[in-house]
């Protein structure tokens, strides 16, 4: 279900949204108008033990020398997920979303993982964070496994912060291989209205990625790289 809006969208209208379940995507990235979704069926990603690393991913973690960061490149992180790639010629970010989810990132209400080979960034995951809740947006990958990476950064981090609610939005077979699940909108709006009211701790400036990460994987991921700015 979607509706058109003719008017301009305010962060604190944007966050408002988020709090009733529905958020706005663009058709395109060259849109001019922004859409209202509000899904019969919401994704969700555990926060608990249902919470599933597969096994080569978590040999992955501790083998790939990446550097994951958080924050650092916010607008980098979501031009990235608005660029074109393999199997997605076209995108629903366009430069008013852009400049909407920059404008919570400021506010301290949108963040981002950043994957870094060295000095280039090679995936991240970007999302909108109110209460206790977290709204998965957008992640993308230039190397095999970086965005895959990016999503276990951040539930480990919003685990930490005591968030109990991650909403994907919608599920896909990338997202499943998590423990990702499906709820009928009654049951999601009952969840998100108890999470968006509670508040979280704030997230580190410098997380410790390696004790973060301990708490979600299924054996210590020695070999990552720790560094966290």
């Amino acid at each position: 279900m979607s509706n058109r809006i003719t008017y301009r969208l305010t962060p604190d209208m944007l966050l408002r949204a988020y709090a009733m379940g529905i958020f706005p995507m663009a058709e395109s990235a060259e849109a001019t108008e922004l859409l209202w979704y509000d899904p019969p069926i919401r994704a969700l990603i555990p926060l608990d033990e249902r919470f599933h690393v597969p096994r080569r991913l978590a040999r992955t973690l501790r083998q790939r020398p990446f550097r994951v960061t958080l924050n650092r490149a916010f607008g980098d992180v979501m031009r990235g997920c608005a660029a074109p790639d393999e199997g997605r010629e076209t995108t629903w970010i366009n430069g008013e979303i852009i400049k909407l989810y920059t404008a919570l990132h400021k506010r301290g209400h949108a963040h981002s993982i950043e994957v870094w080979r060295d000095d280039v960034l090679v995936g991240g995951v970007y999302g909108v964070s109110l209460g206790k809740a977290f709204f998965g947006e957008s992640m993308f990958s230039r190397e095999t496994d970086a965005s895959k990476i990016a999503l276990v950064h951040l539930v480990a981090l919003l685990k930490h912060c005591g968030y109990t609610l991650l909403d994907t939005q919608f599920l896909t077979t990338h997202l499943a291989r998590f423990g990702t699940f499906e709820i009928a909108r009654s049951a999601y709006q009952l969840m998100l209205k108890g999470a968006a009211k509670k508040k979280a701790l704030p997230f580190p400036e410098a997380p410790e990625w390696g004790r973060l990460l301990s708490e979600v994987m299924p054996f210590k991921p020695t070999g990552i790289s720790s560094v966290s700015h």
